[in-house]
């Protein structure tokens, strides 16, 4: 009687070991599928806006930005003799950039842009804040080109990338 039970606890635990391997592999493929809808938030400072083939990208080092009480306490750990001196990050906020490698990142072409500050009429004394103003990819394009009067690449800029693919930048206004 033994023998009998163990002729068929042997195929039945091959089936459930064969079942849970099946089981496993496809949990582990829709993870994978849902990893590749991901939505991440990269902060950068961007060094060229180029086209290639009618697709834009950009080119940008990823750096850290920390504002607030999280600034404060990464100015002390980095230049605790700097913190001690002045009392916390200066103006609320610090940027850290270790490492200086370049990545560049394809951009939608429905991309959203918010800005803080840029030329609006090639005049410096006109300069002036115009909080989450909304302006066209192409605006930015154009923007960022123009140097003469503000440099738009001395800004971080808080990518939205979704599969890869930059969705949203929003302007860093620094004082």
């Amino acid at each position: 009687m033994f023998k009998k039970k163990s002729a068929y606890v042997l195929p039945v635990v091959v089936l459930l070991f064969l079942s849970l391997i099946t089981t496993a592999s496809t949990v582990g493929t829709r993870v994978d599928a849902q990893d590749s809808g991901k939505t991440q938030q990269q902060t950068v400072y961007i060094h060229t806006i180029q086209s290639e083939n009618g697709k834009l990208s950009i080119t940008a080092d990823e750096i850290n930005w920390y504002q607030g009480a999280d600034a404060d306490r990464v100015f002390a750990e980095r230049d605790p003799e700097g913190a001690a001196e002045i009392g916390g990050a200066p103006d609320g906020y610090y940027v850290v950039n270790d490492v200086d490698t370049l990545t560049t990142y394809p951009i939608a072409d429905n991309a959203k842009v918010t800005m803080q500050i840029f030329d609006h009429t090639g005049n410096i004394e006109d300069l002036d804040i115009q909080w989450n103003e909304a302006i066209t990819l192409q605006q930015f394009i154009d923007q960022f080109n123009k140097t003469d009067i503000f440099d738009l690449s001395q800004f971080p800029y808080h990518l939205t990338i979704q599969d890869g693919i930059i969705t949203s930048i929003v302007q860093q206004y620094i004082p």
